[in-house]
């Protein structure tokens, strides 16, 4: 009988290798395929062995380099070649990386699979900030929401704002687009105060990461800052300001060697 491989559905974190897990690294170090995004670092990317097809399966800018029904399908045809494949994601894989659509698939082959979450970009933002999301003080709950409304299939969904943009939350936002006008009108509407603080990060934990504090009242006057980029709000953030700064991945990096 011949035998099935596993795939495993790992989060590469938000791009400094050295916030990959002990089990992300290990699993990366052994497979014989790994299907990347695009998002992820060549530093994560170049931990693969050199007897591992590497492959970027990823998109940028809506630009695909292959359908999610193809990587489904390469998934599936690599593993029952016997082979141990490494599904990597930026970030974490359960964090709007359609990570319920492969296993969807996964499942329907009868193919075996593990999930290894990873830390994921609004969280990794907000540390490489030294903010606290959720300062007992001023927030009582964090709210993840993306800020690409369309659905596979369906016409854009509105946000209710009213119902996610409390004074007592800390909110991420991901994928926010880099033209903000709308964004603040909503907000505005939907009861949020102008004066909450706000910060928009640009790839967070890379070497070239930049940050540029607001409040929600100004978002519209945010400068242009580089894909990808998360946008944080809240109460939360009141004060950050005034002490974060940004680690300089680049020194630490070094100091490792």
């Amino acid at each position: 009988m011949k035998t099935i491989g596993k795939i495993y559905l790992v989060g590469a974190g938000p791009g400094d290798p050295e916030l990959l897990t002990v089990k992300a690294h290990r699993l990366i170090r052994q497979a014989r395929v790994v299907l990347y995004d695009d998002l992820v670092s060549e530093a994560i990317v170049s931990l693969a062995g050199c007897q591992c097809e590497v492959v970027n399966v990823g998109k940028r800018c809506g630009a695909k380099r292959i359908s999610q029904h193809e990587i489904n399908a390469r998934m599936i045809e690599s593993a029952r070649g016997g082979l141990s494949v490494v599904r990597l994601k930026s970030g974490d894989p359960g964090i709007f990386g359609r990570l319920a659509e492969e296993m969807d698939a996964l499942d329907a082959a009868g193919i075996p699979y593990e999930v290894v979450p990873g830390i994921t970009a609004g969280i990794a933002a907000a540390a490489s900030l030294s903010v606290s999301l959720t300062d007992r003080r001023k927030s009582a709950r964090v709210v993840i929401v993306t800020g690409h409304k369309a659905y596979a299939g369906q016409k854009p969904q509105k946000i209710d704002w009213k119902i996610l943009a409390r004074e007592d939350a800390t909110l991420i936002v991901y994928m926010p687009g880099h033209e903000f006008s709308n964004l603040r009108a909503e907000l505005l509407e939907a009861g949020l105060p102008g004066a909450v603080p706000a910060v928009v990060v640009s790839r967070a934990t890379a070497q070239d990461q930049r940050h540029q504090y607001t409040t929600v009242g100004d978002l519209d006057s945010l400068p242009r800052l580089e894909s990808p980029s998360i946008l944080l709000m809240g109460w939360s953030l009141q004060g950050a300001g005034e002490k974060s700064r940004t680690i300089d991945y680049a020194e630490l990096m070094l100091a490792s060697e």
